[in-house]
Protein backbone atom coordinates (compact mmCIF):
# COMPACT_ATOMS: atom_id res chain seq x y z
CA UNK A 1 0.00 0.00 0.00
CA UNK A 2 1.06 3.59 -0.53
CA UNK A 3 1.97 6.17 2.09
CA UNK A 4 1.66 9.63 0.53
CA UNK A 5 4.48 11.66 2.03
CA UNK A 6 4.26 14.58 -0.39
CA UNK A 7 0.74 15.17 -1.58
CA UNK A 8 1.41 18.55 -3.15
CA UNK A 9 1.99 18.87 -6.88
CA UNK A 10 5.30 20.37 -8.03
CA UNK A 11 5.34 24.13 -7.65
CA UNK A 12 2.79 24.24 -4.81
CA UNK A 13 4.45 25.45 -1.62
CA UNK A 14 4.06 23.22 1.42
CA UNK A 15 1.38 24.45 3.76
CA UNK A 16 -0.76 25.67 0.85
CA UNK A 17 -3.25 22.90 0.30
CA UNK A 18 -5.70 22.57 -2.52
CA UNK A 19 -9.23 23.75 -1.71
CA UNK A 20 -11.19 21.13 0.17
CA UNK A 21 -14.77 20.29 -0.43
CA UNK A 22 -17.47 17.70 -0.20
CA UNK A 23 -19.45 17.93 -3.40
CA UNK A 24 -16.74 19.41 -5.57
CA UNK A 25 -13.65 17.26 -5.99
CA UNK A 26 -10.12 18.57 -5.87
CA UNK A 27 -7.36 16.33 -7.18
CA UNK A 28 -4.22 16.87 -5.19
CA UNK A 29 -1.64 14.82 -7.00
CA UNK A 30 -0.92 11.62 -8.81
CA UNK A 31 2.27 10.04 -7.51
CA UNK A 32 3.40 7.39 -9.97
CA UNK A 33 0.41 5.13 -10.40
CA UNK A 34 -1.32 6.31 -7.20
CA UNK A 35 -3.97 9.00 -7.52
CA UNK A 36 -4.58 11.19 -4.47
CA UNK A 37 -7.66 13.30 -3.77
CA UNK A 38 -8.02 15.77 -0.91
CA UNK A 39 -11.33 16.19 0.94
CA UNK A 40 -12.71 17.42 4.24
CA UNK A 41 -15.13 15.65 6.62
CA UNK A 42 -18.47 17.46 7.05
CA UNK A 43 -21.37 16.94 9.48
CA UNK A 44 -23.22 14.98 6.77
CA UNK A 45 -20.39 12.40 6.84
CA UNK A 46 -20.54 11.76 10.59
CA UNK A 47 -22.71 10.11 13.18
CA UNK A 48 -24.05 11.91 16.27
CA UNK A 49 -20.64 11.65 17.93
CA UNK A 50 -18.80 13.42 15.10
CA UNK A 51 -17.14 10.21 13.86
CA UNK A 52 -17.33 9.32 10.15
CA UNK A 53 -20.07 6.73 9.62
CA UNK A 54 -18.39 3.54 8.35
CA UNK A 55 -20.39 3.30 5.09
CA UNK A 56 -19.34 6.81 4.08
CA UNK A 57 -15.83 5.56 3.38
CA UNK A 58 -17.34 3.77 0.37
CA UNK A 59 -18.59 7.17 -0.86
CA UNK A 60 -15.12 8.64 -0.37
CA UNK A 61 -13.63 5.76 -2.37
CA UNK A 62 -16.21 6.22 -5.15
CA UNK A 63 -15.43 9.93 -5.45
CA UNK A 64 -11.70 9.28 -5.57
CA UNK A 65 -12.09 6.57 -8.26
CA UNK A 66 -14.28 8.90 -10.31
CA UNK A 67 -11.73 11.72 -10.08
CA UNK A 68 -8.90 9.28 -10.86
CA UNK A 69 -10.67 8.19 -14.05
CA UNK A 70 -11.44 11.84 -14.89
CA UNK A 71 -7.73 12.67 -14.49
CA UNK A 72 -7.07 10.04 -17.17
CA UNK A 73 -9.60 11.67 -19.52
CA UNK A 74 -12.33 9.12 -18.77
CA UNK A 75 -15.58 10.87 -17.83
CA UNK A 76 -18.13 8.26 -16.87
CA UNK A 77 -21.32 10.01 -17.98
CA UNK A 78 -19.89 10.77 -21.44
CA UNK A 79 -18.50 7.25 -21.62
CA UNK A 80 -21.92 5.76 -20.97
CA UNK A 81 -23.51 8.00 -23.60
CA UNK A 82 -20.85 7.15 -26.20
CA UNK A 83 -20.27 3.45 -25.54
CA UNK A 84 -23.48 2.25 -23.89
CA UNK A 85 -21.49 0.76 -21.03
CA UNK A 86 -20.55 1.69 -17.49
CA UNK A 87 -18.54 0.58 -14.48
CA UNK A 88 -20.29 -0.96 -11.47
CA UNK A 89 -18.85 -2.09 -8.15
CA UNK A 90 -18.99 -5.87 -7.93
CA UNK A 91 -16.89 -6.59 -4.83
CA UNK A 92 -15.46 -4.70 -1.86
CA UNK A 93 -13.21 -5.54 1.05
CA UNK A 94 -12.74 -2.74 3.58
CA UNK A 95 -10.51 -2.60 6.66
CA UNK A 96 -11.08 0.16 9.22
CA UNK A 97 -8.00 1.05 11.27
CA UNK A 98 -8.75 4.36 12.99
CA UNK A 99 -11.71 6.75 13.04
CA UNK A 100 -11.98 9.99 11.13
CA UNK A 101 -13.73 12.98 12.68
CA UNK A 102 -15.59 16.12 11.78
CA UNK A 103 -13.36 18.71 10.02
CA UNK A 104 -10.52 16.23 9.39
CA UNK A 105 -8.68 16.75 6.13
CA UNK A 106 -8.35 13.42 4.33
CA UNK A 107 -6.33 12.11 1.42
CA UNK A 108 -8.18 9.38 -0.49
CA UNK A 109 -6.10 7.34 -2.93
CA UNK A 110 -6.81 5.06 -5.88
CA UNK A 111 -4.27 2.70 -7.45
CA UNK A 112 -4.88 0.13 -10.14
CA UNK A 113 -3.88 -3.29 -8.83
CA UNK A 114 -5.13 -5.54 -11.60
CA UNK A 115 -6.57 -4.98 -15.05
CA UNK A 116 -8.72 -7.59 -16.74
CA UNK A 117 -10.83 -7.56 -19.90
CA UNK A 118 -14.10 -6.98 -18.03
CA UNK A 119 -13.05 -5.73 -14.59
CA UNK A 120 -10.46 -3.74 -12.66
CA UNK A 121 -9.23 -4.25 -9.10
CA UNK A 122 -8.37 -0.99 -7.38
CA UNK A 123 -6.56 -0.53 -4.06
CA UNK A 124 -7.79 2.47 -2.12
CA UNK A 125 -6.78 4.10 1.14
CA UNK A 126 -7.90 6.98 3.32
CA UNK A 127 -5.22 8.92 5.16
CA UNK A 128 -5.62 11.63 7.76
CA UNK A 129 -3.56 14.62 6.66
CA UNK A 130 -1.71 15.37 9.89
CA UNK A 131 -0.66 18.82 10.95
CA UNK A 132 2.65 19.73 9.29
CA UNK A 133 5.07 17.29 10.91
CA UNK A 134 7.97 15.84 8.99
CA UNK A 135 8.00 12.58 11.00
CA UNK A 136 4.39 11.67 10.28
CA UNK A 137 2.68 13.66 7.50
CA UNK A 138 -0.24 11.18 7.26
CA UNK A 139 -2.00 8.46 9.24
CA UNK A 140 -3.68 5.50 7.54
CA UNK A 141 -7.34 5.32 8.61
CA UNK A 142 -8.98 2.89 6.21
CA UNK A 143 -8.03 0.69 3.25
CA UNK A 144 -10.00 -1.23 0.68
CA UNK A 145 -9.77 -3.43 -2.36
CA UNK A 146 -12.58 -2.75 -4.80
CA UNK A 147 -13.45 -4.61 -8.00
CA UNK A 148 -15.33 -2.66 -10.63
CA UNK A 149 -16.80 -4.44 -13.63
CA UNK A 150 -17.85 -3.17 -17.04
CA UNK A 151 -21.47 -3.83 -17.99
CA UNK A 152 -23.87 -2.93 -20.76
CA UNK A 153 -25.82 0.03 -19.33
CA UNK A 154 -29.21 -1.29 -20.49
CA UNK A 155 -28.99 -4.99 -19.70
CA UNK A 156 -26.38 -4.75 -16.88
CA UNK A 157 -24.73 -7.86 -18.37
CA UNK A 158 -20.94 -8.06 -18.12
CA UNK A 159 -19.04 -6.90 -21.16
CA UNK A 160 -15.47 -6.17 -22.20
CA UNK A 161 -13.98 -2.85 -21.14
CA UNK A 162 -13.51 -0.69 -24.27
CA UNK A 163 -9.97 -0.86 -25.66
CA UNK A 164 -9.35 2.89 -25.39
CA UNK A 165 -9.99 2.74 -21.63
CA UNK A 166 -7.60 -0.18 -21.18
CA UNK A 167 -5.03 1.66 -23.30
CA UNK A 168 -5.37 4.79 -21.17
CA UNK A 169 -4.95 2.75 -17.98
CA UNK A 170 -1.89 1.04 -19.46
CA UNK A 171 -0.37 4.42 -20.31
CA UNK A 172 -0.78 5.73 -16.75
CA UNK A 173 0.09 2.68 -14.68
Amino acid sequence: MVNPTNVFPPGRPKGKCAPSGGSEAHAVASVGATFQWLMRVYWEDTDAGGIVFYANYLKFFERSRTEWLRSLGIEQHALREQSGGMFIVSETSVRYLQPSRLDDELIVTARLQEKGRASLIINQQVFLKNKATAESPTTLLCEATIRIGWVDANSLKPSRIPTHILDSLELHS
